[in-house]
């Protein structure tokens, strides 16, 4: 590394920030800026990493040549300091590239795919840590086990989660990778299904060893050179599967796991919910690809807790619980709810959810109404922009009009936490992918009282 110090542009930003622990880890001065503070600014702060939240040329190094300057594409072209860093001569990295330049030269161990890739990535590294083996993970979530995005060992594996966004994944050439979904998503830079799937059949070209998919996937021998082999939940042609899986009293799945190597029974995953069944058969495969020991593997599931914002349990009584998950396109929301109602049977689900973005709204608001009319009260707020201008026409109503659930509200999210005090709940669910976490310690508080 040629730099003596980094500066980030959206430090705040789960990846960056994963990138911004690795380099202070190496003894880099590291530094940047983002928009607004947040729990995960202050934890970078805390550990020494200077961050201000004013667009302010003052705070970059004026040290060009020993500066990297690293940025996301979520951060707005005319914002000043990217501006400023354009015209000043400063070598400007995108994320993804400074990510897939750590990868390289180790061997690189990639999840990829629209939904499951956070939980799935997360797991893998957990795996490799719990087993003994060791790995260095750039993750898209605070693990539960870590309390970090980030773990750095001297083993050269490198587990990255493989973000489409941007057609970020190209920039990652792994050994061993899994593809969990290829639903439509971020059609405002893909613009339609067979233009985003085509980016993960060349991401699959870039794999090249064992290239690990869900069965049913559009993905042939011919878009790789690496050796294909399936997965599923319980599909008994797929490679990888869960026979006889089933809930336990608590919710958290039990199945033997069916791979090339032979069954491993009794595997019982750390966290609840179906969906937590299925990505810990993805990220067994990965790791039994890999030659991890098969007993490890199955004792680091068990130990998972799992990831901030998956499913994750802040309040679990026989009459009173909530739960928060980061789900915000239509598929993850279908499968989240699914899965609350294998963990809390027969309770009555009320949801918080805030839509995230714009065009995804636009896109997909039949797609939405439709998982959301699976809960039995919907409480809609309105949509976070995060990076885009307002669309006309285009408010939260286009999904809410189309909602068949029970009850249904629409709120602006000043109105929430007064709306819930005089709110009778059973189970409580919030989603979305905005600034909704920033009620989920509010909501914890309120509902404590109640128990």
């Amino acid at each position: 590394m040629k730099y003596q110090k980094i500066y980030f542009i959206g430090i705040g930003g789960i990846g960056m920030s994963a990138l911004a622990r690795y380099w202070k880890r190496k003894g880099l001065a590291v530094s940047g800026y983002d928009k607004t503070p947040s729990p995960l600014t202050e934890q970078l702060r805390a550990e020494g990493i200077a961050i201000h939240y004013t667009d302010d040329t003052d705070y970059i190094p004026k040290d060009v040549e020993g500066t990297l300057v690293v940025w996301t594409p979520a951060i707005p072209e005319d914002l000043g300091e990217l501006v400023y860093v354009r015209e000043h001569g400063y070598e400007l990295l995108k994320r993804s590239r400074v990510l897939g330049e750590i990868a390289r030269d180790q061997r690189c161990l990639a999840v990829a795919g629209t939904h499951g890739k956070t939980t799935t990535s997360t797991l893998v590294a957990h795996i490799y840590t719990e087993s003994g083996e060791g790995c260095s993970a750039f993750l898209g979530g605070i693990s539960k086990n870590y309390a970090s995005n980030l773990l750095v060992s001297d083993n050269p594996v490198v587990v990255a989660e493989a973000d489409e966004f941007d057609r970020s994944f190209l920039q990652l050439f792994p050994e061993i990778a899994v593809i969990t979904a290829m639903d439509a998503d971020h059609l405002d830079i893909y613009h339609d299904l067979p233009t985003y799937q085509q980016a993960f059949r060349d991401f699959a070209a870039q794999v090249s060893r064992w290239l690990i998919i869900k069965r049913g996937l559009p993905i042939t021998e011919k878009d790789t050179k690496a050796k294909i082999l399936t997965y599923a939940y319980d599909d008994p042609q797929a490679d990888f599967h869960a026979r006889n899986p089933h809930p336990d009293e608590t919710g958290n799945f039990v199945f033997d796991l069916v791979w090339p190597g032979g069954v491993l029974e009794n595997v019982r995953v750390g966290t609840p919910g179906r969906i937590n069944a299925e990505n810990s058969v993805a990220a067994a495969s990965i790791c039994l690809t890999a030659g991890l020991d098969p007993e490890k593997v199955k004792a680091a599931i068990g130990s998972f807790q799992g990831v901030q914002r998956r499913l994750d349990v802040h309040l679990n009584t026989p009459h009173l619980s909530y739960i928060d998950d980061y789900a915000h396109h239509p598929k993850e929301l279908s499968a989240a709810i699914r899965s609350m109602r294998d963990i809390f049977p027969g309770r009555r689900l009320t949801a918080i959810f805030q839509p995230h973005l714009y065009t995804r709204t636009r896109d997909f608001a039949a797609d939405f109404a439709e998982a959301l009319s699976g809960v039995d009260k919907l409480i809609l707020l309105d949509i976070y922009p995060a990076r885009e201008e307002p669309i006309p026409g285009v408010t939260s109503e286009i999904i809410f009009d189309k909602v068949t659930a029970p009850e249904k509200v629409l709120l602006r999210k000043e109105e929430l936490m007064d709306y819930l005090e005089k709110e009778p709940v059973d189970v409580l669910a919030t989603f979305g992918a905005g600034n909704v976490d920033r009620f989920i310690g509010p909501i914890t508080e309120l509902l404590k009282k109640r128990v």
